[in-house]
């Protein structure tokens, strides 16, 4: 299968991704307090449910219902993560499932390699827009458009709000100005570049490393450590198979915590309409070699 003959990256443009990832090194000027760790390791999860839970279970593939009221707060502190516009972000991954592992998939590891297809996709020429064609049943909210064009808001947010509680904690009160330098190190910059490389594993190793249960067109893999890692996104042969479920992990032992979420809430109302998979569909079209 020829690949397409995608772009190299314009560096200097692309400096400030480049250089947020030199950030954590201010830990070593800073130091550490376990207040700081344990709002990274907090933070690094409440985030990536709404990345899983909000950028790509409801704005890619709308496996869920919810309100206009709640849809906005799964965008906003999806962009808390600092993966662009929730509206950038699903356009782009339903190129993905259209075109997956072809010349066409934004990031295919078979095709174009682990690098590109963890990061280089993301830094190159060639996605940097919003397929607005791609996205209208969510691009028709004015909110959403603002978010997705004005995606560090919520990031500025969150960091403003990480620095205020290390001076909470870790000082005298919020205007002990030096104290929360070392929460914002730990918390949100390291826990930030944690969250980037946590989420591409699925773009890259999911492609790579893994079983296949389902016969799928692509080459994508169940792994349960990454599944560990991604709340549940590890489960990456089974979406493929079916994408239309809320759920990933399609047995009891496959654990799905964004799932696990999504169930609660929607025992309060806050989201409806999970869809399953239906029981035909779970021990149809296996690989012979499957476990």
């Amino acid at each position: 299968m020829e690949k397409q003959q995608r772009r190299k990256p314009i560096y200097r443009n692309e400096m400030g991704f480049i250089l947020f990832h030199l950030t954590p090194l201010l830990i070593i000027y800073t130091g550490a307090t376990a207040f700081d760790w344990w709002l990274m390791a907090g933070l690094y999860f409440f985030r990536m449910f709404f990345i899983t839970g909000g950028y790509h279970r409801y704005f890619s593939h709308n496996t869920y219902s919810t309100s206009r009221v709640f849809q906005f707060i799964l965008a906003f502190f999806a962009q808390t993560s600092m993966q662009k516009g929730a509206l950038w972000w699903a356009s782009n991954h339903r190129i993905h499932h259209k075109h997956s592992d072809t010349p066409e998939d934004p990031h295919s590891a078979n095709l174009y390699g682990f690098w590109y297809a963890h990061v280089g996709w993301i830094i190159g020429p060639e996605f940097k827009e919003t397929r607005y064609d791609l996205i209208r049943d969510f691009a028709k909210y004015k909110e959403l458009q603002f978010l997705n064009r004005y995606h560090l808001m919520p990031v500025l947010f969150l960091a403003i709000c990480i620095y205020l509680s290390g001076n909470l904690v870790n000082g005298t009160g919020i205007t002990d100005w030096s104290a929360g330098l070392s929460t914002f190190a730990v918390a949100f910059c390291l826990g930030t570049v944690l969250l980037f490389h946590g989420t591409f594993t699925i773009n890259s190793l999911m492609h790579l490393i893994g079983s296949r249960r389902y016969k799928t067109t692509d080459k994508s893999r169940n792994n349960f450590i990454l599944a560990l890692v991604t709340m549940g996104e590890g489960w990456h042969n089974n979406h493929h198979y079916f994408q239309s479920a809320a759920r990933q992990g399609f047995f009891w032992w496959e654990v799905d915590i964004t799932y696990y979420i999504l169930k609660m809430l929607s025992w309060c109302g806050i989201v409806w309409n999970l869809r399953g998979v239906p029981d035909k569909m779970l021990h149809s079209n296996l690989e012979k070699d499957a476990a």
